[in-house]
């Protein structure tokens, strides 16, 4: 569905523009997101404060799978160029 012009083909060409927008303030705001910290240190310590020991468990579990994953194509690669070193004549 196409949408519709709010405008006048006789007034100017611009669409309608909403001029009570009211942009939003910190300042009003009291939950716990807006705390404000003095440094990168303090806000990685209230994350791992809040942070679920199963849940760090199973992201470092997938995380080990993951590097596991991509070390075991270096591994063979590292070997097959070995293998290539030993074989080329003069070395």
């Amino acid at each position: 569905m196409k949408p519709t012009n709010h405008t006048n083909k006789d007034a100017r060409k611009f669409p309608f523009v909403e001029f009570q927008y009211k942009a939003s303030s910190l300042e009003d705001l009291s939950s716990r997101c807006t705390k404000l910290s003095n440094s990168f240190r303090d806000i990685s310590r209230d994350y791992f404060d809040t942070e679920d020991n199963k849940d760090f468990v199973s992201n470092a579990a997938i995380f080990l799978a993951m590097l596991a994953s991509a070390l075991i194509p270096i591994a063979a690669g590292a070997s097959e160029v070995i293998h290539l070193v030993r074989v080329l004549p003069g070395f």
